[in-house]
């Protein structure tokens, strides 16, 4: 274990985007900052899609640069194949937006997550992969330090006057409080790999995400085109669909490929390059997201779905919004809960958009391209949430006419004769 002290101002645990954020943002206020991550760097990850949104939080950190010289696909747009086959018109990002900002990059996440992971390192903060946090100290509701065990087996306790919990889907400290609620409504799963080779449309000067919908509806395919000429493709469905009864992960998603004819024909010369993965029910809330010295962000905070690509975005900017708390809580000496968590209405409430997006495709009547005819007033701001652009006086105007609209398709599909 590197040399740690026995005492910081703030411990991040987590060293994916979000903890790596917190920890560069706290640290170069001149602050103590110690971020831990369980796992040896490099690491692979799956988030590889990012929203554009995501410039601004990278030029506060000083890593535009950086990305701007990598070998990573430009991402430029986003496009939905309906269960017909038949391709939307593509949003081209710099349509709705011409500056820099409106092209961002499809990542690999092992290489991301690491330069991330330095650049805190190279604000000041203390960094330590292959080191596990084994449990949050409290003083009844108040954080006040940690527990680390190295690869090695040496453990010892870390005084902190601020615990953040960046610790992704594990959301330690969360399940710790039992604060974590799967939703309900989006008990999904994902079985997903890489390929070489295959269909490549760099139409548009970059590449875009494609989203497809299998034939019956029951599932659908993200596809992303990375450097190397790789693709990530991953296909996503109700957990029980997925993964109950119908065999190993293979068989599953080869069985969802042959009811997806697009992305078959896109992967027919396609080769894979690593074995499939699965994650499942990772749709969840938290009831408390701040208290008395600790505050959740990332994942730990909350996950919607893998649709729309929000991930690594809220990820990156509740970290932002939360080390900015995290950094006036430690200057005025009030680590409180109101403090640490006077980010979170703001947040919650605008990330709702994406959430009420989300729930707009599982319907299973939302199709862009034929409501955006109907209603091509609502274009300018559906793009905005394509992008992220939520925090910005985005209002939802759309749900006042999609809501009603969706409502109407469903009812119009019950009427029709079996």
């Amino acid at each position: 274990m590197i040399d740690i002290l026995e005492t910081y101002d703030c411990v991040v645990m987590g060293g994916g985007p979000a903890g790596s954020t917190v920890a560069a943002l706290v640290a170069e206020a001149g602050l103590q900052t110690l971020l831990v991550e369980r796992d040896a760097f490099p690491r692979p990850h799956v988030g590889e899609s990012l929203m554009p949104e995501t410039y601004w939080v990278f030029e506060r950190l000083g890593v535009l640069e950086t990305l701007r010289k990598s070998s990573y696909a430009k991402k430029v747009g986003v496009q939905f194949v309906n269960h017909t086959g038949r391709e939307s018109a593509p949003f081209f990002f710099r349509s709705h937006d011409p500056r820099a900002s409106s092209q961002t990059w499809h990542v690999d996440r092992a290489e991301f997550d690491q330069m991330l992971f330095d650049n805190a390192a190279a604000k000041g903060a203390t960094c330590c992969d292959a080191t596990r946090v084994v449990d949050v100290i409290l003083d009844g509701d108040r954080a006040i330090g940690v527990r680390l065990k190295s690869a090695a087996g040496d453990t010892r306790q870390i005084a902190a006057q601020i615990v953040v919990d960046a610790t992704g889907q594990q959301t330690l400290l969360a399940s710790k409080l039992g604060l974590r609620t799967v939703n309900p409504d989006f008990r999904k799963a994902a079985i997903w790999g890489h390929f070489r080779g295959g269909y490549r449309d760099e139409q548009g000067g970059g590449v875009k995400t494609a989203i497809l919908h299998t034939a019956e509806q029951k599932s659908w395919f993200w596809h992303i085109p990375q450097s190397n000429s790789v693709v990530s493709v991953g296909v996503v469905g109700d957990s029980e669909y997925l993964l109950q009864g119908r065999g190993a992960p293979d068989q599953v998603f080869a069985e969802e490929l042959e009811n997806c004819a697009t992305l078959k024909n896109w992967l027919k010369d396609a080769q894979p390059v690593d074995s499939l993965q699965v994650a499942k029910e990772f749709s969840y809330t938290t009831s408390r997201s701040a208290g008395d010295g600790w505050v959740l962000v990332g994942d730990a905070w909350g996950f919607i779905d893998p649709i729309y690509s929000t991930g690594v975005y809220f990820a990156l900017k509740s970290a932002e919004l939360a080390a900015d708390c995290v950094v006036d809580a430690l200057r005025s000496g009030d680590v409180s809960a109101a403090v640490l968590g006077r980010w979170l209405p703001k947040f919650t409430r605008q990330t709702g958009l994406l959430r009420q997006l989300v729930g707009a495709f599982y319907s299973g009547e939302f199709r862009v391209g034929k409501f955006i005819e109907q209603y091509p007033e609502h274009r300018e701001e559906l793009v905005d949430l394509l992008i992220g652009r939520i925090f910005d006086g985005c209002q939802g105007r759309i749900f006042d006419d999609l809501l009603p609209w969706l409502e109407a398709r469903h009812s119009a599909a019950d009427e029709m004769p079996s």
